[in-house]
């Protein structure tokens, strides 16, 4: 009997440490996949999300009365009814960034720029009013400031080291989901293209954005746009959609992030931009016919039809029949492409331009002059 015992009390010890080398192989196992799932894509999303938040914006827009809409410009209707013209409170949404500890934040200036209240949430579900500190509406870039310390922020990159085909991240705040959980929405994608230049849209200028597939929706705009390393290389800003739909197709822009700096350092010394120069130039763009008549390989440029005296293009020496075919790195195609380059530029500085003259390739320095 006491042999008996002794055997089944073996038998049950072998089952015991069996069971449990088992259980430690599948423990062992699982602990090796979680591991494995965790790549630089997750743990760059886990050290950047906190550092992006929700913007929720109240604005006020003015709108005519549609009934009236036709008769604003009969000086007797005018006269006779008054002003039709009414003031309503707007509210929309957007993402943003904090780039410093003391809380200033990056967002779009079609986001908050025009704001008479502003709420910024956090990803701890905390809310601050922020301020606008600055706007430029022709970048589409708005500085804004929460009062505190010891935020976290993210870490701004340099988006001419970005490459064509690296993996990039977008985080926001698409169609108001971040206020469901205080938590920013993260799609991943790659870099489809550089130095885009995209068509004027309402005054604003958007030149050598960076084009991703990344999936940006409505109300991701002013969220970054990170690099694997976590670094902040651009702010996504304008999507291109199939006609009747409003979601991404996998055409996405962001404002390089070297421009957002060079703007938000100027926001935060002036306040604002200076453009306060004139050129002095009217131009006119080149169609099939010009391009024709002056032996053009394309229909691509601008060509001044007139320069005012006195003017920084008159000092420069520019002259009616000049074909502008750059300016520094950037091509000029059309006359609104040369309206955004413009828009790059400060009073003080020169530009180097390249035009067709008489069939010849000239430089010509401009100095930027009111």
């Amino acid at each position: 009997m006491l042999l008996q015992n002794i055997y089944r009390t073996c038998i049950f010890s072998l089952f015991f440490l069996s069971a449990l080398f088992s259980q430690s192989k599948i423990d062992s196992a699982n602990n090796a996949i979680t591991q494995g799932r965790r790549t630089i894509i997750t743990e760059t999303v886990e050290t950047v999300s906190g550092a992006v938040v929700g913007i929720n914006v109240t604005a006020i827009q003015q709108y005519q009365d549609p009934f009236f809409q036709p008769f604003f410009n009969d000086p007797f209707f005018s006269n006779f009814f008054g002003n039709r013209t009414y003031s309503q409170k707007v509210k929309s949404l957007g993402s943003g960034f904090i780039i410093s500890p003391d809380g200033y934040i990056v967002t779009n200036d079609h986001v908050a720029g025009n704001a008479t209240e502003i709420v910024v949430t956090l990803t701890n579900g905390k809310h601050y009013n922020a301020k606008v500190i600055g706007s430029d509406p022709a970048g589409d870039i708005c500085l804004l400031k929460i009062e505190g310390e010891n935020f976290p922020y993210l870490k701004l990159g340099n988006s001419e080291d970005a490459m064509i085909g690296e993996w990039v991240i977008a985080f926001g705040n698409p169609f108001g989901l971040f206020e469901i959980n205080n938590k920013p929405t993260v799609t991943v994608g790659v870099i489809s293209a550089k130095g885009m230049n995209l068509n004027q849209v309402e005054n604003r200028y958007y030149l050598n954005m960076i084009q991703t597939d990344a999936s940006i929706n409505g109300g991701n705009s002013g969220g970054p746009l990170v690099n694997s390393l976590g670094e902040v290389i651009g702010m996504n800003t304008i999507i291109f959609t199939a006609r009747g739909s409003e979601g991404s197709i996998g055409l996405g822009f962001a404002i390089p992030i070297n421009k957002v700096k060079k703007i938000v350092d100027e926001l935060k010394n002036r306040g604002k931009i200076n453009r306060e120069f004139n050129i002095g130039l009217e131009v006119q763009n080149i169609d099939e016919g010009i391009a024709k008549y002056f032996k053009l390989a394309s229909a691509r440029g601008v060509i001044i039809t007139r320069v005012l005296k006195g003017s920084s293009a008159s000092k420069a020496g520019l002259k009616p029949g000049d074909i502008i075919e750059q300016i520094d790195e950037y091509r000029v195609d059309n006359e609104q492409s040369l309206l955004g380059v413009v828009q790059e530029y400060r009073a003080g500085q020169v530009m180097d331009i390249t035009v067709l003259r008489e069939n010849k390739e000239e430089k010509i320095q401009m100095k930027l002059e009111k």
